[in-house]
């Protein structure tokens, strides 16, 4: 069975205002979802499932459909704020979707094969989909996950501070911890740099981070409904509060119920973090079609 690639792409609306506006990079209009797709569609993965808003479905379809026909399975996921909340009553000030680990929760019954999940609007480079098709095929179970884990140096802006998830693995390259680092950016010495309450912390170029490209046996999906009632309980009247993937896998590892491989990926991740960024990721890309890496139109 072949894996599937699940987008997450249900907060876009707010970033592009419709899906009719998402952001054109490649030289004949493709956004960074597309190089995402025809990487996966490259690597092996069999179909491609959207988590997305149910009120902006016309529009992504109309966009991807056309593109994707006849070349790799399509299936959509709505996300939506009453989604496995076991009837408790919503929060009128709530309006933002729960997180990522709901998100993968809303495919419940859709994917019930080895899956990753990506950013929709992140790009990972075509080493990741490989690395991650070769995990799920051939190591990927209940007790075994996996994160494509990043070299920092290849995560930075050059417009401003970033927050990273830095990885901490035991001797296996299993994960033990997540730390959350804001503020990171390459100092005028050169150095990587991350600061916190306590002040400024250099942290090496070459540590692992993740960028949320995440390998998951299906029944990660049983362990985030199982922690997200837990999670409303104690959450459900924070407007903000969000239930997102590395939560779900720390009451995963903690709870002893598996482990967290860190699959290292030379690929240079970039994305749109500030809109300063967009010229960059537009420029990039354009060396990767020049370079043969891509041709000049993905779909035709």
């Amino acid at each position: 069975m072949k894996p599937t690639l699940v987008i997450l792409a249900a907060g876009m609306a707010s970033r592009y205002g419709s899906m009719k506006q998402i952001a054109s990079f490649g030289p004949s209009g493709e956004t960074i979802m597309d190089y995402s797709i025809y990487d996966a569609i490259q690597a092996g993965f069999g179909k491609i499932v959207f988590i997305i808003r149910e009120e902006f479905a016309d529009n992504f379809k109309a966009i991807f459909e056309p593109k994707l026909n006849g070349r790799v399975e399509t299936d959509y996921v709505f996300q939506a704020l009453t989604s496995f909340t076991g009837g408790r009553e919503i929060p009128a000030e709530r309006t933002k979707p729960w997180g990522t680990a709901h998100a993968v929760l809303c495919c419940k019954g859709k994917v019930n094969e080895p899956f990753a999940v990506i950013n929709a609007d992140d790009y990972y480079g075509r080493d990741a989909f490989v690395k991650a098709y070769g995990f799920l095929t051939t190591q990927c179970n209940e007790k075994t996950y996996s994160i494509i884990g990043y070299e920092l140096k290849n995560t930075l802006s050059d417009n401003g501070s970033v927050s990273r998830g830095v990885c901490e693995v035991d001797a296996n390259n299993n994960l033990t911890d997540i730390n959350e680092r804001t503020s990171i950016y390459r100092d005028v010495d050169g150095t990587i740099t991350y600061e916190d309450p306590s002040g400024k912390h250099p942290v090496s170029e070459d540590s692992l981070v993740s960028m949320n490209y995440l390998c998951f046996d299906p029944g990660f999906i049983g362990v985030c409904e199982k922690y997200f009632g837990e999670f409303l309980d104690k959450h459900m009247n924070e407007p903000k509060s969000e239930f997102f993937i590395p939560l779900a896998m720390k009451h995963y590892i903690q709870a002893g119920s598996g482990e967290v491989k860190v699959i290292p990926t030379s690929a240079k991740w970039f994305g749109v973090t500030y809109k300063e960024d967009a010229p960059g990721v537009q420029a990039s890309i354009t060396a990767l079609v020049a370079s043969g890496e891509y041709p000049s139109s993905l779909w035709s």
